[in-house]
């Protein structure tokens, strides 16, 4: 598997063979790559940033599924191509079947009104100028609401399922008269709207106080479940992944190396990088709060040029020498349905 053509496609060879039936699929992402240019002084061209870089996953309707990885891992970068905010450089993304990159026009509409986004900073994804009646009546009308009573019923619906009532003590204030959690409760309101059948959220709770954290995160739980939403959670920190998700797919320097059930993964880690990660998570135990924990040395990969073979060989412990640094890992399956992109299960 010398080439990246190669390599892309024993890696949906091996995701295909963990997925369920075809038709239960809400969501496909296919070798997706996202590269951006870079260019020298403005001028001339000076290499890509391969922020996405070969990604397979399938979401089933209804499921929760949790993308882990530390800043600059690509999964942002993969968010908002999903929202359709990015095009892909090559590969697909498909939604109830249909292609996003034959979306134009109204379509393209159609499809991010099914796709809520909550965003990870509250008090910037919400207009200062506008009241929290005005913030959700604007997407409603942009979507073609016609409807003033159709609007206000909506509007109303989803502050109370979001628990900001009585809905009339909010609706005319502004965003600056709420407090954090009050305003990531707005931004899940807005995204629920229109109804949408997948809630795309970019670590939500990472700009709040930990005593709102689980709040928000059972209120984002029960929304899931009450209109069996399919979810893409994105965050870095797997304390909180267990509580939510059902499946995680950790990503570093923009590929997926490992993907499993939640409960597995925190069992057995197969891959290094999330041993790393795990090692990495906050630790309620006070005795252990001076304790160094073992974390891999170094940083991750430049994204313009990434290291040949495994991206983690070069902070590895547990590398092969000869192997990992010259031959980029397919998937294997340590156990059932769960993978992990390395040369340790060969």
């Amino acid at each position: 598997m010398n080439t990246i053509t190669e390599t892309a496609q024993a890696e949906g060879a091996v995701v295909a063979s963990a997925r369920g039936n075809g038709d239960n699929v809400l969501l496909s992402v296919q070798d997706l790559r996202v590269w951006f240019e870079l260019r020298r002084f403005g001028f001339g061209h000076a290499g890509y940033v391969r922020a996405v870089d070969g990604v397979n996953f399938d979401l089933h309707y209804s499921e929760t599924i949790a993308i882990v990885g530390e800043s600059g891992c690509g999964k942002s970068s993969l968010m908002k191509t999903i929202l359709a905010l990015h095009r892909p450089t090559k590969g697909d993304i498909f939604f109830e079947g249909q292609s996003l990159n034959a979306l134009r026009g109204s379509e393209m509409q159609k499809y991010r009104s099914q796709v809520g986004y909550v965003q990870q900073d509250p008090y910037g994804a919400l207009a200062p100028f506008m009241s929290i009646q005005k913030i959700l009546e604007e997407p409603q009308i942009i979507n073609g609401i016609k409807n003033k009573a159709e609007r206000d019923d909506r509007l109303r619906r989803a502050m109370e399922e979001v628990k900001m009532s009585p809905v009339d003590d909010f609706l005319p204030k502004f965003p600056h008269m709420l407090s954090g959690g009050q305003q990531q409760r707005v931004v899940i309101a807005r995204a629920m709207l229109l109804d949408p059948k997948l809630i795309v959220a970019d670590e939500p709770v990472s700009m709040l106080d930990a005593s709102v954290r689980v709040e928000i995160l059972k209120l984002l739980r029960g929304l899931q479940e009450a209109h069996d939403l399919a979810v893409i959670y994105i965050t870095h920190d797997l304390s909180t992944v267990r509580y939510f998700s059902e499946r995680v797919f950790v990503m570093y320097a923009g590929k997926i190396v490992e993907n499993s059930p939640i409960n597995d993964l925190i069992r057995n880690p197969c891959h290094p990088y999330t041993d790393a990660l795990l090692a990495a998570t906050s630790d309620p135990d006070a005795n252990n709060a001076t304790r160094f924990r073992d974390v891999p040395p170094g940083e991750p990969p430049s994204l313009v040029k990434p290291p040949a073979g495994c991206r983690f060989h070069p902070r590895c412990a547990r590398r092969i020498e000869g192997l990992c640094e010259v031959e980029e890992p397919p998937y294997f399956e340590p156990e059932l349905n769960h993978f992990a992109a390395c040369w340790l299960y060969r």
